[in-house]
């Protein structure tokens, strides 16, 4: 890769590191993971940088291929874990404990949807994604994504431990 080409893709991985690692937390509900995901990611899109960045949006090329990747990461073998149900017992209780036990129910929730609804859910919802641009990450229809998202949405709704009739939005505070 030409000197030039290697700079504009460092400077791409500085720029967007945490983002796609707290994407990849989101798909695989692992920190170590996440970093492992995003890595592997980011290690394919360097062999293809030349090309990944004559396209219109980079990351969300590179996006895609960390769902990918992760989809791979399940075909390869089945990775099994264990969220707890609750976060360890706090001394005081405050409206931030409140905030951070649903936190946790949510990533509870979202380990045990499918693959490809967690993806739906986590880019649409957290990354606050158009359909259309989920659509094209995940390469399928908005039709596809539409009934991944409600469904997805529908089996959070009703996991424990989530507030009843809350909805679930994305990321950041919704606030993006």
């Amino acid at each position: 890769m030409q000197a030039e080409q290697e700079d504009r893709f460092q400077e791409f991985v500085r720029a967007r590191w945490s983002q796609l690692v707290r994407t990849a937390y989101l798909l695989t509900g692992d920190v170590h993971h996440a970093e492992d995901l995003t890595q592997t990611a980011l290690a394919k899109a360097y062999r293809s940088w030349r090309r990944i960045s004559r396209t219109d949006n980079p990351e969300a090329y590179v996006r895609r291929m960390l769902v990918s990747c992760n989809s791979d990461r399940f075909r390869k073998r089945r990775v099994t874990e264990s969220l707890t149900a609750a976060p360890p017992e706090t001394v005081g209780r405050d409206e931030s404990a409140g905030r951070i036990e649903e936190r946790g129910s949510l990533l509870a929730g979202l380990a045990e949807l499918p693959a490809r609804q967690r993806a739906v859910v986590v880019l649409r919802y957290w990354e606050d994604l158009s359909e259309a641009e989920v659509a094209e990450v995940l390469g399928c229809s908005t039709g596809t994504i539409k009934s991944q998202a409600s469904k997805g949405l529908a089996k959070l709704r009703t996991y424990p431990g989530l507030a009843a009739g809350r909805t679930v939005s994305g990321g950041q505070g919704g606030n993006r």
